[in-house]
């Protein structure tokens, strides 16, 4: 299972609450792209509209620049291909203001480029110190034993 793409920051930023995996509906030289690792999910997050979701933002540039069509987009919104019973979960979860679907990462399963996304919690400022200084003093304690 290689992985093509993450989202560190939405692992900082971000208290996850649910994860899903998801299809992606992506175009032939799309596909080639995301696989020579050229896939940017910074800021990106999933919006769910009329029963479908869609991946907003994602920056996916042209296999071959030269070659692409001259009306290419590469942060077009790309469909999210899910079961119906995940979709109104996700709907139903989207009503609540507090919480964010976000992208975290894009990998390859069976010869399918599969996203995984995660309905999220933005953390506080406080909570992100603490992430920090666990950080800190686990790197501090390995350095430790390593020496010791």
């Amino acid at each position: 299972m290689a992985s093509y793409a993450e989202n560190r920051k939405a692992r900082f930023n971000y208290e996850f609450v649910e994860k899903y995996e998801a299809g992606i509906e992506l175009l032939g030289t799309e596909v080639k792209s995301v696989r020579a690792g050229q896939m940017s999910l910074e800021g990106s997050f999933v919006i769910v509209r009329g029963g479908e979701a869609f991946l907003i933002n994602a920056n996916i540039p042209p296999y071959q620049p030269k070659n692409a069509p001259k009306d290419y987009d590469p942060l077009r919104n790309r469909k999210l291909l899910l079961t119906k019973k995940e979709l109104s979960e996700l709907a139903g979860n989207d009503k609540n203001k507090s919480l964010t679907i976000v992208s975290i990462s894009v990998y390859n399963k069976n010869r399918k480029i599969k996203v995984e996304i995660a309905l999220v919690k933005g953390k506080r400022k406080t909570d992100k110190r603490q992430t920090i200084q666990k950080r800190e003093t686990d790197r501090e304690i390995r350095r430790e034993v390593k020496y010791s």
